[in-house]
């Protein structure tokens, strides 16, 4: 027996339905999408949290090495104020290490040195260098080098290494150059006078006054490796180094040229000012007398092999 109603049984037990008029859509439901996708909030998503699990050690190397800069450009702040910056506005030896003396213990303490200083250092120099082994790993593994047989374990050794840029040739020299003016100024006064309170910038007045071409070679040298590779390090990370200017864009050549002799001006100005502070200033104070001067002497002739020749 048939249904009765609107919707009839049709042929082979299939529905029949009255028909219907077909209603146009809103405009609304025009312009919503056709898939509706659920959002996830800017500071939660997972990409900037960094926990999405898609990247591989290089990723976070080369993000604690970045990050690990930015801590240490604050120490750098700070002690390029007390060394150029208020010596050049002082125009005197003694009330510049006045200042250094009074604001050096906000970085200095047990708590500020390790955090601002040595960790965020030690940290970038590793970083660095495991970034580099991980790179030549993968290097190997896609270039087959490792599995050379003819070449020997010297050629072995050489193949794979990622190309160093200027950047990181200027950091690597860096190192060296960082450690000697820690040890000198801070390892050896506590190795021997037990603390480094009565070192300032008298005491490296007195080291140019003394062993003037070795203080003012090592200095400029210093200063003008750490001038570049910190603009230029800064300049990649923001984005304003030549290699930041993509391909095919207007005036390609034109706009790397630029931002290549921006980026070394701001090099030459940073030197610049901390040299004459360093030099003009510092470096002129002339050596202590008394008993500060003879402690001083004291300090630099322990200095290990230099300090048998200074």
């Amino acid at each position: 027996m048939a249904e009765e109603g609107p919707a009839a049984a049709g042929i082979d037990g299939l529905r029949e339905l009255e028909p219907s008029p077909v209603e146009s859509p809103s405009k609304e439901k025009k312009d919503a999408p056709l898939v509706e996708t659920r959002q996830t909030p800017a500071h939660l998503h997972p990409s900037r949290l960094g926990l999405n699990g898609n990247h591989g050690p290089s990723y976070y190397l080369s993000r604690l090495q970045r990050y690990s800069s930015y801590t240490f450009t604050v120490f750098a702040a700070l002690h390029f104020t007390n060394t150029a910056l208020i010596p050049l506005a002082a125009s005197s030896l003694s009330s510049a290490d006045s200042y250094l003396l009074l604001t050096r213990p906000y970085y200095q303490s047990p708590l500020a040195e390790p955090l601002l200083v040595a960790l965020p250092l030690a940290t970038h120099i590793a970083a660095g260098l495991a970034l580099r082994l991980v790179r030549r790993a993968q290097n190997l593994r896609r270039y087959g080098a490792a599995r050379s047989d003819d070449a020997g374990w010297c050629a072995r050794l050489a193949q794979g290494w990622p190309p160093l840029n200027g950047i990181s040739i200027l950091g690597y020299a860096l190192v060296p150059m960082v450690a000697g003016h820690a040890f000198l100024n801070r390892g050896l006064p506590w190795i021997h006078d037990g603390g480094s309170s009565n070192v300032g910038l008298e005491y490296v007045a007195h080291g140019f006054a003394k062993h003037p071409v070795v203080s003012f070679v090592g200095f400029a040298g210093l200063v003008g490796v750490a001038a570049w590779h910190f603009t230029w390090g800064w300049a990649r990370w923001l984005g304003w180094s030549p290699s930041g200017v993509a391909p095919g864009v207007v005036e390609y050549r034109a706009r790397r040229k630029r931002r290549w002799y921006l980026v070394n001006a701001v090099s030459v100005v940073v030197a610049g000012v901390w040299m004459a502070g360093g030099l003009g200033v510092v470096g002129r104070g002339g050596a202590a007398t008394g008993w500060v001067g003879r402690q001083f002497d004291d300090l630099y002739s322990k200095v290990p092999i230099v300090g048998k020749w200074l």
